[in-house]
């Protein structure tokens, strides 16, 4: 019986010490092999422009009391933490409860023995009550993405992120050299909002403060693509963005806007099966609506 009781807590004691031995060696790896930071950060920058679809992925923009809060998104902070090498990065969830979602994220920098966790809650309520699992796991994909953003850019130095950042910044728009190319690009971003997110000239331009779409310039793009790019990765919805004052503050119901945010994302049926158990009156039509744009009957 001692023979038994011994080898049990020996096998339940295997997964730490390899997860242990994992860290050491790659601790050990890490500082036999350190980075180059020149190459790192010129291996990132390569990456983030390789075209202007890339580049536009890397940077999200957020309105936020009349001011637009802007910065590299989760997708830039991936490629920062694959060239900057010698770094471990997990991001979970960490609980569940009745009302929210806690994503825990933690990026390692094992050359220099840094490491930062971050934690970012969500919640998963609606009108109706709680999310259905599939909308749970949605939402808990969406805040892991956002906690691991946070995680690595508190650890990569904020100059190497900088400098990768605005070298995709200036990418962005594509090529604006004259005025014929500007017009076709501002164009395009507008067309781009009407066609896939059902965003009007007018909301557009009161967004940006503008009084004519002549007045939209290169940064006021940027400014734009980071929008769509943050509505397209879950952070804000097009409710939130453009429509604020149609809600009444006492009234606002964050999950509906949420739920039509996963709405205008969805790319098949099956994606918007997922989301029908959870649609409210204010997101009933635009289901319905996006469900015949698919091809549903």
């Amino acid at each position: 019986m001692e023979d038994l009781n011994e080898l049990t807590v020996e096998q339940s004691t295997i997964p730490i010490n390899k997860e242990e031995g994992a860290i050491n060696a790659q601790v050990a790896t890490a500082h036999a092999y350190p980075r180059d930071i020149k190459r790192s950060l010129n291996n990132a920058i390569a990456t983030a422009t390789m075209d202007e679809e890339t580049a536009q992925t890397c940077n999200y923009s957020l309105p936020r009391g009349g001011k637009t809060i802007s910065g590299p998104s989760v997708h830039l902070a991936k490629i920062i933490a694959q060239t900057w090498g010698n770094m471990r990065v997990e991001a979970s969830i960490s609980s569940i409860d009745s009302g929210t979602i806690t994503s825990q994220a933690v990026a390692f920098d094992l050359e220099n023995n840094l490491a930062i966790k971050i934690e970012v809650k969500r919640s998963i309520m609606t009108k109706k009550g709680r999310m259905n699992d599939d909308m749970i796991t949605v939402t808990g994909n969406a805040a892991n993405a956002i906690a691991m953003r946070n995680a690595i850019l508190s650890v990569v130095p904020k100059a190497i992120v900088d400098k990768v950042y605005n070298a995709a910044k200036a990418l962005i728009t594509g090529d604006i050299s004259d005025e014929a190319k500007m017009i076709k690009r501002r164009d395009d971003v507008f067309s781009m909002f009407s066609d896939k997110l059902s965003v009007t000239e007018q909301e557009l331009l009161t967004l940006m403060g503008k009084p004519k779409k002549d007045n939209i310039d290169k940064d006021d793009l940027v400014t734009l693509i980071g929008v769509a790019q943050a509505i397209k990765d879950g952070d804000t919805t097009v409710e939130q963005t453009f429509r604020p004052k149609r809600n009444n503050p006492s009234q606002k119901d964050e999950e509906s806007e949420r739920v039509s945010s996963f709405i205008e994302k969805a790319e098949t049926l099956d994606d918007l099966e997922m989301l029908k158990d959870n649609l409210t009156p204010e997101t009933e039509l635009a289901w319905k609506a996006k469900w015949i744009k698919l091809g549903g009957e």
